[in-house]
């Protein structure tokens, strides 16, 4: 019998319609939902890029011959109903947008010119700004004149599709292409308000209303905008020999990539469609109708012309930790104490201070590090790179396969390397996706160690916004299986050729890590079978594994309580007879949930772990990842108090039922429970304690 199974791209997209979703609360402040149509917008996009070009692919495949995919929920029925659900929330974020937060935007006394004619008493402003901001960006092109796969349209860059007549000869049709220049200018601007109301504007109408300006002695017959996704999912995984090199050539590659979408507006006559298909060599499954307006991620952009604390969430400030705030020197306190930092709702500034304090110690001889997504104004780096010129031994394993942060990654590799920091570029076939850095003190004859593990990057931009936990520890036996890691990580080697490591405390993928999880599930099931309490209670982002999969099922059918907290993509499916003690919730709210907490019962002996590792084919079997026990029971009391709070969670959480649909709680008497502000609530508390 073939193991259940959800599809992982189906249960992706039912993840970004949440997001969607929370666009339509109108408890949410009118700024942050529009802020949620711009990340919906921005995962779609990601989406094509990355997902649609296999799902193309094995589809085309499928039609002419049976193949073997290596996952049992594709098959020839995943590109239409892939399709079908792409084009079903498009429809609903029109709605959302043109029917709810247009209008509460007007009664905010602001007005986005959207699909409308453009008010007299603008059009001056608009010409103005047309002539001296916006023309010297343009690049017309006359399709008539170019060769067929002689223009090449940018990844997700906008464009103007224009079907033009000569005044000379009006029955004649000839078309052109009109970029949008808006990574270089603003999507929207700021009109003079009239009668009290404040007016935008979209770049790409700025253009509309001044096509005749760019094509004198044509009359403008039809004007469609229209974009190219282009396929990014290149296997980057055996690049071998000067890494660094070869993925800059990669970079340059991937913006060349085959179109998986042809973004047209949906108006465009069927004749024009055809046209440009066939100019740019589109295929029909291609060709995705959509607004007048594409990109609308920029809508993270739209101007507030009055603001108000009332439109978009109230500042938060982060809670303090107060044995940090009166220690002389974090790193005293660390070999004192284990220290858990719980991000955004915790100070993020005891991270650069742990860095800050190391590269100044002159009692600290070596730094190690692994590096995934860097800020783009890393303090941390900056550290690392004074750390090197103090004299310091600083060793930094960059991943240069972080899929859309390559570059910037590249960059500060050459300038710390410039700086004397000790380079070690990826492993051939691997992904180091661990977050760990070790710091070593030389005291007289003595060494001691301190560890840094979290369940994110080193990145105190995304730290803001997203949910992880950063345990700082000098435990004895888990400093020393880091300092073994990290001599793993410099050798390059494959993990066969380390087989001799053994990790007692930590879980390392492609050591340990499946096997002990797996041992934790067993040691569930057989309390379970021998009728003393089971549980197992985990929060990732992602869980598509098969072989884990299949052993939450056995545990639910040896009756194992099981609560997950699956953020994106969920291919257990729950609610069965085989799953039928398992409860799976999504939370989606201000906050990117993004830690990984796995907690098993142990008949009372609890086991906590935090860590990097979603349970994915790639995470688990492609990957370098770093999962930590929390040993000090006020620490792991404080994870299990936060995942009860997640739990607890009916405003914003929503349980998945056997038919993979989200199940709001529509309990009226319950009082109602957000979970992360209960958790801002909680860490301000916990300094009081």
């Amino acid at each position: 019998m073939a193991l259940p199974l959800y599809n992982r791209d189906l249960s992706w997209l039912s993840f970004n319609y949440r997001v969607l979703c929370m666009a339509q609360q109108s408890t949410v402040p009118l700024y942050e939902r529009i802020r949620f149509l711009s990340i919906f917008s921005s995962n779609l996009d990601e989406f094509f890029r990355v997902r649609m070009p296999a799902i193309l692919a094995i589809h085309r495949l499928m039609e002419s011959k049976p193949v073997l995919t290596g996952d049992e929920t594709v098959t020839l029925q995943t590109l239409p109903l892939v399709q079908q659900e792409i084009s079903r929330q498009q429809e609903v974020f029109g709605q959302v947008f043109t029917g709810q937060l247009l209008p509460a935007l007007e009664a905010q006394q602001v007005h986005l010119y959207y699909k409308e004619a453009i008010s007299p008493v603008h059009q001056a402003d608009i010409r103005a700004y047309f002539l001296t901001r916006v023309l010297g960006y343009l690049r017309p092109i006359w399709l008539k004149e170019r060769k067929p796969d002689s223009v090449f349209l940018e990844n997700n860059a906008l464009y103007l599709a224009v079907s033009l007549s000569a005044a000379t000869a009006p029955d004649t049709q000839e078309y052109a292409l009109v970029n949008i220049p808006s990574a270089q200018l603003p999507r929207f601007s700021t009109l003079p308000a009239i009668d009290g109301v404040h007016h935008l504007i979209v770049l790409d109408d700025v253009i509309r209303e001044n096509l005749a300006y760019i094509f004198p002695g044509y009359q403008v017959n039809a004007c469609h905008s229209i974009k190219i996704t282009r396929n990014a999912e290149t296997d980057m995984d055996e690049f071998k020999g000067d890494i660094l090199e070869q993925i800059e050539i990669f970079i340059k590659k991937r913006e060349l990539g085959i179109p998986t979408r042809f973004l047209y507006d949906g108006v465009m006559p069927v004749l024009m469609q055809k046209l440009l298909a066939g100019y740019f060599n589109i295929l029909p499954d291609e060709m995705v109708a959509g607004g007048r307006y594409h990109n609308l991620k920029d809508l993270a952009q739209l101007p507030m012309p009055v603001p108000s604390p009332d439109l978009t969430y109230k500042k938060s400030t982060p809670g303090i930790i107060p044995q940090i705030e009166q220690a002389a020197h974090i790193l005293d306190l660390i070999q004192q104490q284990d220290l858990l930092i719980h991000l955004p709702y915790q100070c993020y500034d005891y991270i650069l201070r742990y860095f800050n304090e190391a590269a100044i110690d002159p009692q600290v001889k070596e730094i190690y590090i692994t590096l995934y997504r860097v800020a783009a104004g890393s303090q941390i780096v900056q550290a690392l790179m004074s750390a090197a010129q103090n004299g310091k031994q600083v060793t930094v394993f960059v991943e240069l396969k972080a899929r859309f942060d390559e570059e910037n990654n590249m960059k500060w590799a050459k300038q710390m390397k410039a700086a004397g920091v000790k380079i070690i570029y990826s492993i051939p076939g691997l992904k180091v996706h661990a977050k760990i850095a070790l710091v070593k003190r030389q005291r007289g004859l003595q060494w001691d160690y301190t560890g840094l593990m979290a369940t994110g990057n080193f990145n105190e931009s995304t730290a803001r916004f997203y949910t992880d936990h950063v345990l700082l520890t000098a435990h004895t036996g888990i400093t020393q299986e880091m300092e073994l890691l990290f001599l793993y990580l410099q050798s390059r080697e494959q993990p066969a050729a380390y087989r001799f490591l053994k990790f007692h405390h930590l879980l390392v993928a492609q050591f340990n890590l499946v096997d002990r999880f797996i041992a934790c599930i067993d040691r569930e099931i057989a309390h379970a079978r021998a009728g003393r309490p089971a549980h197992i209670t985990i929060k990732l982002n992602n869980l598509q594994e098969k072989h884990m999969i299949a052993k939450l099922y056995a545990a639910s059918e040896a009756g194992v309580q099981i609560q997950l907290i699956i953020r994106g993509i969920c291919c257990l499916i729950p609610g069965q007879p085989f799953s039928s003690n398992i409860r799976i919730i999504r939370i989606v709210d201000r906050y990117l949930e993004h830690a990984r907490v796995f907690i098993f019962h142990n008949n009372g002996a609890e086991e906590v772990y935090s860590g990097s590792a979603d349970w994915m084919d790639r995470n688990l079997h492609r990957r370098v990842e770093v999962c930590f026990p929390v040993y000090d029971a006020a620490l792991r009391q404080q994870l299990k108090d936060i995942i009860a709070l997640q739990l607890a969670d009916n405003t914003n959480a929503a349980t998945l039922d056997a038919n993979m649909e989200h199940l709001p709680d529509t309990s009226k008497d319950t009082p109602h429970v957000n979970a992360q502000t209960a958790i801002q609530t909680y860490v301000q508390q916990l300094a009081l304690t």
